[in-house]
C-alpha cells in the first residue's frame, strides 16, 4: 500500500495544484496588504534574521525572493536541463525559438518603454522594469488554463523564461548592481565546478551536495548577483541520462523530491510576500497618468507579445528555428500575452530603479500589467486548450475532422486553420 505521504506528495507535484496555491497565496498578500492589518503584514515581511557576517541579515521577504525561490529555480533548471538533452528542445531548432523569443521578449519592452516615457526623468532605468517574465506566476496560468494543450507549451514558456530572467538579472548586475566581489564569485564558480566533478564522477551522497549547494548560495548572494542564478546553475549542471541499471537519473530523482516542495511552501511563500502591494484609488490614476507607470504598462502588455511573437514568427519564418510540436501561431500568440506577466523580477528592478515614491507606482504599474496579462492569456489559453481537446476527440473517435468554410481541411493539432 503506498504511503499517505508519498501520496500528498505525487498530489502536491500536479501543476494545477501548485498553480491553484500560489494563486491563493498571492491573492492572501494583496487582500492583507490592503487591510486594516497592513501593518502587521509590512512588519513581518520586514523582520530581520540572518547572520551579518555571510552578508544574509535578510528581511523575510528578501529570505523568500532569494532563498526559497532559488529552490523553485532549481527544479526549473533541471526540467530545462532535461528537456535540452533528451527531451522537447534536443534538436537545435526546436531549442533556439525559446531563445529568440526571450532576447524579442527583453528588447522590444525596452524599446517601447523607452520610446513612451522619452524625456522622462527616470526613463533611463526604468526601461529595464518591462524585461522580464515571471516563471512561477506564468507557469501558474498555464496550469490552470491549459490542461490539452501539448507538453511543448510548458517547454517553450518555461525555457523562455528562464533565458528571459537570466537576461533580466545580467541587467540588473551591469546596471543597478553597486558592489561586486570578485572573491565570493570565484567560490562560487570553484564551487558549481566541484558540483560537475562530483555528477561526473557518479558521487550520490546528499551530505556532500547539500553543504555544496548552499556554498554556491551564499557565495551567489555576497558576490552581488541575483541569488536564483545559483539554482538554475545547478540544475543544468545536474545529470539527467540514467546509467546501465540506475532506476532513475539525478536530475529526474531530485526533481520527484523537491517538485512538491517548490509547489507547496517555496512558490507560495514567495508569492505571500512579493505580492503584497498597497493599491489605493489615487495611487490606481496615478499610474495611468504618469508617464513612467505608463511605460511599464505599454512595455509589458504591448512589448512583450509584439517582441516574443514576433521574434518567434522571424525566427521559424527565416529558417532558424522550428514551432514546438503540436502547436500553432494562435497558441504562441496567448503564450506570448503571458509574456507579460512580469511581477517578482520587474518588482526587484522598479525597487532598485526608482526612489521609494517613485517606485511604487512603477510597482504598482507592474501588478497591474501582471494581472491584466493573466486574466487576457487565461482566456486565450482557455480557448485554445478546447480547440486541442476537440482535435484530440476527433483523433481518438477516428471520425473525419470537420473542413472549415472555404478553409483547408484542419491537419495535426499544430494547423492553425483550427
Amino acid at each position: 500500500m503506498t504511503r499517505p505521504l508519498s501520496e500528498f506528495a505525487r498530489y502536491l507535484r500536479t501543476e494545477t495544484t501548485g498553480g491553484l496555491i500560489l494563486l491563493g497565496a498571492a491573492a492572501v498578500a494583496l487582500l492583507w496588504a490592503n487591510s486594516p492589518l497592513r501593518d502587521s503584514y509590512h512588519a513581518l515581511r520586514d523582520f530581520r534574521l540572518g547572520p551579518e557576517f555571510l552578508h544574509l541579515n535578510l528581511t523575510v521577504g528578501d529570505w523568500a525572493k532569494d532563498g526559497l525561490l532559488a529552490l523553485f529555480f532549481f527544479v526549473a533548471g533541471l526540467e530545462l536541463k532535461r528537456e535540452l538533452v533528451i527531451g522537447e528542445l534536443s534538436r537545435f531548432k526546436q531549442a533556439v525559438l525559446p531563445v529568440v523569443a526571450a532576447i524579442g521578449g527583453m528588447v522590444v519592452p525596452a524599446l517601447v518603454a523607452l520610446a513612451v516615457g522619452w524625456g522622462t526623468p527616470g526613463i533611463d532605468r526604468v526601461w529595464a522594469i518591462p524585461v522580464a517574465t515571471d516563471i512561477a506566476f506564468a507557469l501558474g496560468v498555464l496550469a490552470l488554463t491549459a490542461s490539452n494543450l501539448p507538453s511543448s507549451a510548458r517547454v517553450f514558456l518555461l525555457s523562455l523564461a528562464v533565458v528571459d530572467d537570466l537576461g533580466a538579472i545580467v541587467v540588473i548586475a551591469v546596471l543597478f548592481t553597486t558592489g561586486f566581489d570578485l572573491v565570493a564569485v570565484a567560490v562560487a564558480v570553484a564551487a558549481l565546478a566541484l558540483y560537475a566533478y562530483l555528477q561526473r564522477r557518479r558521487v550520490r551522497t546528499p551530505w556532500l551536495y547539500v553543504p555544496l549547494a548552499l556554498v554556491t548560495w551564499v557565495a551567489v548572494h555576497s558576490a552581488g548577483v541575483h541569488a536564483t542564478i545559483a539554482g538554475v546553475a545547478l540544475g543544468l549542471l545536474t545529470r539527467v541520462r540514467a546509467d546501465e541499471g540506475e532506476a532513475e537519473a539525478p536530475a529526474l530523482r531530485l526533481e520527484h523530491r523537491l517538485q512538491p516542495w517548490s509547489a507547496a511552501v517555496a512558490v507560495p511563500v514567495f508569492a505571500l510576500f512579493a505580492a503584497g502591494i498597497s493599491v489605493d484609488g489615487d495611487a490606481l490614476g496615478a499610474v495611468f497618468t504618469t508617464a513612467l507607470p505608463v511605460a511599464v504598462l505599454a512595455g509589458l502588455l504591448g512589448g512583450k507579445v509584439v517582441g516574443i511573437l514576433g521574434a518567434s514568427v522571424l525566427a521559424v519564418k527565416l529558417g532558424a528555428a522550428e514551432k514546438p510540436r503540436g502547436m500553432g501561431w494562435r497558441d504562441l500568440a496567448a503564450l506570448s500575452v503571458l509574456g507579460g506577466v512580469g511581477f517578482t523580477v520587474s518588482l526587484l528592478i522598479a525597487e532598485l530603479a526608482l526612489p521609494e515614491d517613485g517606485s511604487e507606482l512603477a510597482k504598482a504599474a507592474v501588478l497591474i500589467a501582471s494581472v491584466t496579462a493573466s486574466l487576457l492569456a487565461a482566456a486565450l489559453l482557455l480557448r485554445r486548450s478546447k480547440v486541442h481537446a476537440r482535435i484530440s476527440d476527433t483523433v481518438s473517435s477516428g471520425a473525419e475532422p470537420q473542413t472549415p468554410a472555404g478553409g483547408e481541411p484542419p491537419g495535426p493539432p499544430n494547423c492553425d486553420t483550427l
